[in-house]
């Protein structure tokens, strides 16, 4: 999306709380200070009530497509979820990325890098078309990859997976990692909000 932070419109901490089931979007809605909710569960049945649950919170959802049942991947499922009010989503296929461009969402292409030939054909995916975001699977990667991928392509880092303490986000943000997305409930204490 141009001229818009994506960072600030998505994240306001090194956590970004991914939800697996009902109850943990609820808690990431409604004690979370973080603007956006990763959803990994769900089906176009009950897309519009999670839509309509998150706008009363103010909070904007992160569709992980590739983990979403009942839309078509394609250019009409993107069409869709669009017109449903999805603003960003997060998905390992090109191909939707383009869709999802062409109707103003904010794309997180997410990559998996396990040895140096998924670093290298990751990298030309995001040449070939520039997400606003990539995410990193898993999310211990070293710090010279995320230097390379920060170099090679100026864009924001969210990495997940593989991310199980506070010591695992404190270090992945020391090297270089934009935000985390987990849906690990402990790992969500920097961002819950402290009722007095």
């Amino acid at each position: 999306m141009a001229n818009l932070d994506v960072l600030k419109y998505l994240t306001n901490g090194p956590v970004i709380p991914a939800a697996r089931t009902m109850e943990d979007f609820k808690t990431a809605l409604t004690h979370t200070i973080s603007p956006s909710v990763v959803l990994l569960f769900g089906d176009i049945n009950t897309l519009p009530t999670l839509i309509s649950q998150a706008n009363e919170h103010k909070k904007r959802i992160i569709l992980h497509l590739d983990l979403f049942d009942g839309v078509g991947k394609d250019k009409a499922g993107i069409k869709f979820l669009a017109r449903l009010g999805i603003h960003a989503i997060i998905t390992t296929k090109s191909h939707l990325c383009r869709f999802a461009r062409e109707e103003g969402m904010i794309v997180v292409q997410r990559l998996f890098l396990m040895d140096s030939d998924s670093l290298r054909t990751g990298l030309n995916l995001v040449r070939n078309f520039k997400p606003d975001v990539i995410e990193v699977l898993p999310g211990s990667i070293p710090a010279s990859v995320v230097e390379e991928l920060v170099r090679e392509t100026g864009l924001p880092i969210f990495a997940g997976g593989l991310i199980r303490t506070k010591e695992d986000v404190d270090h992945a943000i020391e090297r270089g990692i934009s935000a985390i997305s987990t849906s690990r409930k402990n790992l969500w204490d920097d961002i819950m909000v402290v009722n007095n």
